[in-house]
């Protein structure tokens, strides 16, 4: 399988991506817990509730189509450990990222 390199763009228009912040992305980066700075990326911890899980899920599925550039991986702790959700993606995504963060 041959890897595909995609830009590193939001393709949501200035007011779609406004929109965005001001809902979902304020409501997630005030539940985020703790964060651990990757090679390429972040690590977000999460609280440990299903709540959380699904509201990640929803998340996920709402980025991965307006930022195809970024991998999204959920880590489930065992028992009633956290919820750990890493955004990865190639050269210049964790400058993108950091944007956001702020």
């Amino acid at each position: 399988m041959n890897k595909v390199d995609f830009p590193i763009v939001c393709s949501l228009t200035d007011a779609e991506l406004q929109e965005r912040r001001s809902q979902i992305l304020q409501k997630t980066r005030q539940a985020i817990l703790e964060t651990k700075e990757l090679e390429n990326g972040y690590a977000f911890r999460f609280p440990s509730d299903a709540v959380w899980l699904n509201e990640l899920i929803h998340f996920i599925g709402l980025e991965r189509r307006c930022c195809s550039f970024l991998k999204f991986t959920i880590t489930v702790e065992a028992g009633d450990g956290p919820i750990w959700l890493e955004l990865t993606g190639p050269r210049g995504t964790k400058e993108f990222l950091a944007s956001f963060l702020n």
